[in-house]
């Protein structure tokens, strides 16, 4: 990888503003910026033996490779002064006004946190980013170009120190590189993390590839003689570059099990043309004199990627029978290519957008769009964290509208997670879909280019709880636990002021003594609650119970886990009768006993174990215990009158330790559910419960399901 020659004066940087920008008054205000950080920065060096002001100079200057209008520059420039220098905002907002200062401060923000891959770093640090980044994304500009300048110069730095920020820089920062479609830092920065990360790796391939230099050079210039003149005899203007593979996009090939022969982009050419029809042209000339290989051809000019990447892709067997990849595109796709959301980011004009830009950005910026409604989604950091990773990060799929509008979906996604991409509103009121004029059950798994159309009902009940096990993306079941959140609200709201009142009326309390002022201070304090609406809530989901509200005033105080714990624990439980429930074809007068394994409820799928002595052992038909017996198997079956409660174990998994017994307890007071015995063991709670039959079992688990942070809930065998 060459390294990159550093700028040392204003006069360089004004330079290479003025290839795209010569307005003398954005200049004049760059040379003001320039000049008041180097007055602030004076004195102080870098750890490389460079003036401090050497490095905002060619953060820069970096970001006038990817054409950053005048305030993104003066914002580089002034970049560290609020950390380093003790700079106000209002100092900085009097010199270079409001938006300069705001990207400046946005830029301190996030740079002023240590990333980290520590699970509980990355969540406070992808938060910090992301809801930077969708406030005004020429923040992230700054922070991609002040890390690329900072990885140029990571030399200085001790071994661990690299590995750390290579690390960090691959986990966070190149993913976000790549969504913005910022080529020209991205290739750059994962190269020089590889380089820190795993030097071995690294130079293994850096002395492959200077093996095969020679031979690989002279092979693409022949190559790229012979397409030009085969484009000339047909008239078409262009150009021809030869195209150096990435190192770390080697390594990930490599990575995957091909080796160093397989990968066919290492011989490689881009043409530019003018127009989009000559791109067409150029692919059918190639073709008809190289041959392609099948399955390597890529649209991405009819079908452009959501980071606005646009080229044909192609493979052919060209010069002495190697294996060429071409790139074909325009000179304005290859701008957008390099230099991705920065070529068409419409920036504010004296107070207002340029209505075209916007309304182009607005197909575009698919990625802003699910960042910001992630971001006000009512759900904590962690679950913020896992939403972004999974439903931004992840592979994706692209399907469209009836219409023709392209949704970026997780693979994997189902079209409950496409019907609440499109709106919430629209996932709420679905009753069905249509893929490719074809009727589709919910769980259908989207595939690229498939045609969604979402059939509503206004007069649609709802999303089924069900939904939560099909959706794939966390915005998805945020906005179908949301729904049932905000029904359950209203309920637990009326029932939680109906309880406490009757518990009231019951102790002769009137409403005037319990809720005087200093009382009703007291008790919002006491139990942590904002208003008086979050407590009746509160009551009627089964957090607090009428007594321990009114015990806040009058002293016979319990702690919330020991009245959960009483709650629990004092259930009169009946000891089971379980003739007649269970029938045993051909048998009247026998012991029937349940299997303490497997512990079957009625509706259950159930069989029979004649036991020696103790009458016939009932099992679940899908028990491991008897799977393999056929000796001494026995039809049964529930009599479909019985409307006994019987026991079963289910565990919920939690994906931190966070108590949520009260949230598992609240889920009882609205079924018709017993808890029998709670064992709690860091993020695991193994319950034993009373129930019914299995659809009410299968609601209670459902419910348990829309609790924050519970990430399964199963029912077990053991």
């Amino acid at each position: 990888m060459t390294k990159k020659k550093e700028i040392t004066s204003i006069k360089e940087l004004l330079d290479k503003v003025k290839e795209y920008d010569d307005n003398i008054d954005n200049l004049n205000k760059i040379v003001h910026a320039f000049n008041f950080a180097k007055e602030k920065h004076y004195g102080k060096e870098r750890l490389t033996g460079d003036d401090y002001i050497i490095h905002p100079l060619n953060v820069a200057a970096i970001l006038t490779d990817i054409q950053a209008d005048y305030i993104t520059i003066c914002s580089a420039l002034l970049h560290d002064v609020k950390e380093e220098c003790d700079v106000s905002s209002s100092q900085l907002n009097k010199e270079f006004g409001e938006e300069i200062t705001s990207i400046v401060e946005g830029f301190t923000k996030i740079n002023s946190l240590s990333f980290s891959s520590d699970n509980e770093a990355m969540i406070s640090n992808h938060q910090k980013i992301l809801v930077g980044l969708s406030e005004d994304v020429r923040v992230i500009f700054l922070k991609l170009a002040d890390r690329l300048h900072n990885m140029r110069t990571l030399w200085v730095f001790d071994e661990k120190v690299q590995k750390a920020t290579a690390k960090e820089t691959l986990d966070i920062l190149t993913p976000i590189a790549n969504r913005l479609g910022i080529n020209r830092i991205k290739s750059e920065l994962e190269d020089l993390s590889l380089r820190y990360y795993k030097p071995d790796v690294y130079f293994q391939i850096v002395e492959k590839l200077n093996q095969t230099k020679n031979e690989r050079d002279n092979s693409v210039l022949e190559m790229q003689n012979k397409v030009s003149e085969l484009l000339t005899d047909y008239n078409i203007k262009h150009e021809i570059k030869g195209r150096a593979k990435s190192i770390y996009s080697i390594y990930k090939k490599l990575n995957k099990g091909k080796s160093f022969s397989e990968i066919y982009d290492l011989l490689a050419l881009r043409i530019f043309v003018n127009t989009e029809q000559e791109c067409y042209q150029v692919l059918g000339i190639i073709h008809s004199k190289f041959k392609p290989i099948p399955k390597r051809f890529k649209d991405y000019i009819a079908m452009p990627k959501t980071n606005m990447y646009q080229s044909l892709h192609t493979t052919v067997f060209g010069y002495c029978g190697y294996l060429f990849e071409i790139q074909i595109r325009t000179y304005e796709m290859d701008k957008v290519a390099e230099n991705g959301i920065a070529a068409h980011w419409s920036y504010k004009e004296k107070g207002s957008v340029k209505a075209g830009l916007q309304n182009a950005m607005e197909q575009k910026l698919q990625f802003f769009r699910s960042i910001m409604e992630l971001k006000n989604e009512n759900i904590d950091d962690a679950e913020f964290v896992k939403s972004v990773q999974s439903d931004v990060f992840d592979d994706t799929i692209y399907v469209f509208t009836p219409k023709g509008d392209v949704i970026e979906l997780p693979n994997g996604s189902t079209p409950i997670d496409f019907a609440y991409k499109v709106h919430s509103n629209v996932g709420d009121k679905m009753v069905g879909a249509i893929v490719n004029n074809n009727i589709v059950p919910l769980d259908y798994k989207l595939k690229d280019d498939d045609i969604v159309k979402i059939n509503t009902n206004n007069n649609s009940f709802g999303p089924s709880k069900e939904w939560l096990n099909i959706a794939k993306t966390n915005q998805a079941k945020n906005k179908i636990r949301g729904f049932f959140n905000k029904l359950d609200k209203e309920e637990y709201l009326k029932n939680g002021e109906d309880n406490l009142n009757k518990e009231l009326r019951k102790k002769k309390i009137s409403n005037n003594e319990f809720f005087k002022t200093e009382n009703f201070d007291k008790i919002l304090k006491e139990l942590k609650c904002s208003n008086l609406d979050e407590l009746y809530i509160n009551i009627g989901n089964g957090k607090f119970n009428p007594n321990q509200v009114i015990n806040v005033i009058y002293n016979d105080n319990k702690t919330k886990e020991e009245i959960i714990l009483d709650k629990v624990t004092k259930n009169d439980v009946t000891k089971l009768t379980i003739k007649d429930d269970i029938i045993v074809k051909g048998i009247d007068q026998i012991k029937i006993n349940i299997a303490s394994c497997c512990k079957p409820i009625p509706n259950d799928k159930i069989i029979g174990y004649i036991t020696k002595g103790y009458g016939i052992t009932v099992h679940r038909s899908i028990c491991p215990n008897i799977n393999n017996l056929t000796e001494r198997i026995i039809d049964v079956k529930w009599n479909e009158q019985t409307n006994k409660k019987y026991p079963t174990n289910i565990v919920i998994h939690t994906d931190d330790d966070k108590n949520i017994l009260m949230d598992i307890i609240a889920k009882t007071s609205n079924s018709d559910i017993t808890i029998q015995s709670i064992n709690s063991n860091n993020n695991l709670y193994d319950l034993v419960v009373l129930v019914t039959n299995d659809e009410k079992l299968n609601k209670f688990m459902n419910d348990l399901k829309l609790i924050n942070n519970v990430t399964s809930v199963e029912r077990t065998i053991k």
